[in-house]
């Protein structure tokens, strides 16, 4: 076991070992040298693997992800590392139209292991376009995977598992779980195993058991949720919090036995609300649960503005742990009064 402090070090470490292993493994992205796609997901990797395996590219998704797209149709298994998910829109095209489908067009026979690492999230100060989660955007396109880790641990087994995949795969890793310097750190240090390991996707966790209400989240919203379940016990109010690691796949069966164990659901997350990842979650907790929901499932989200620069302002829209308690709290005290 190793200590690592956020996600960013245990994708870096995935990718490390898998680039031992597999010399079809190659990295390109946005200064993945020095910054390591600035939040550290590919850090130290050039010093050992050198510039033809570890790729400074000029910055632009379109070119960077169509010369993965490319080179996977060789046979390599392309990462590439974005400074930013909200610059993953100047290569919609190749993602939608090529990356995610390329595998159903040509029947299988050809593949496209592509990895796409990018940082995501707000809390620092980012602003409107260096704030945002996207996930949403891409679980809504056939044939990527999506991947929202929450912990080290998750990271890195889940990173090893995206890089064995054959099908397109973006890992989202909030900013403020990469535990890199000058970003605020809402994550811990945690003991990783140093071998190799693989976590299956589609596998919900439960990171807190409880009984009285169910809390959904995903990324950050995880931590903020078990500290949020935390003092709910201070009030005798048992709050299970189920994280969600994967949206595409999802794991449906995890979630919804959750909620009907309960009976009462709160979905957090840090995408915008509208047409966003809480409305997916609800409607299939409700139709999986709808018979034993002592109350409607409730939502804490992003409301429908930019993210904005202020603080205080950026405070205000992105859940936090109040947000979270109280909504939670409310919640158990409807349920109660419907009973």
């Amino acid at each position: 076991m190793r200590t690592l402090r956020g996600i960013a070090p245990a994708v870096s470490e995935a990718l490390d070992q898998e680039m031992a292993n597999n010399p079809e493994v190659f990295v390109l992205g946005d200064d993945v040298s020095h910054w390591g796609a600035r939040f550290g997901f590919t850090g130290g990797l050039q010093e050992k693997y050198g510039r033809g395996r570890v790729i400074d590219a000029p910055a632009g998704g379109q070119n960077v992800l169509g010369l993965a797209a490319g080179a996977a149709t060789t046979g390599l298994r392309p990462v590439v590392a974005l400074i930013s998910g909200d610059f993953l829109g100047t290569g919609f095209d190749q993602i939608y139209d090529h990356i995610a489908t390329v595998n159903y067009l040509s029947g299988g026979q050809v593949r496209m292991p592509v990895t796409i690492v990018v940082a995501v999230g707000g809390g620092y100060g980012g602003g409107a376009q260096l704030s945002q989660m996207r996930y949403g955007l891409f679980a809504h396109a056939p044939g990527v995977k999506v991947v929202v880790p929450s912990t080290a641990y998750d990271a890195k087994g889940l990173t090893t598992t995206a890089l064995a995949d054959p099908n397109p795969v973006i890992i989202f890793g909030h900013r403020l779980l990469t535990g890199q310097p000058g970003v605020p750190f809402e994550g811990e240090d945690e003991d990783v195993p140093e071998d190799p390991y693989s976590i299956p996707f589609g596998l919900a966790a439960v990171r807190r058991e409880g009984s009285d209400v169910t809390i959904v989240a995903t990324a950050a919203t995880v931590r903020r949720s078990v500290r949020a379940a935390a003092h709910l016990a201070e009030y005798d109010i048992s709050a299970e919090v189920v994280d969600v690691r994967t949206l595409v796949p999802l794991d449906t069966d995890t979630i919804v036995a959750s909620a009907r164990k309960t009976g009462r659901v709160l979905v957090v997350d840090e995408d915008y609300q509208s047409f966003g990842t809480t409305g997916e979650l609800t409607f299939r907790i409700q139709a999986g649960a709808f018979d034993r929901l002592t109350a409607p499932v409730r939502r804490v989200a992003v409301p429908d503005v930019p993210i904005p620069y202020s603080e205080p302002l950026e405070q205000a829209v992105i859940p936090n742990v109040e947000r979270i308690f109280d909504e939670a709290r409310s919640l158990a005290g409807v349920s109660a009064r419907a009973s």
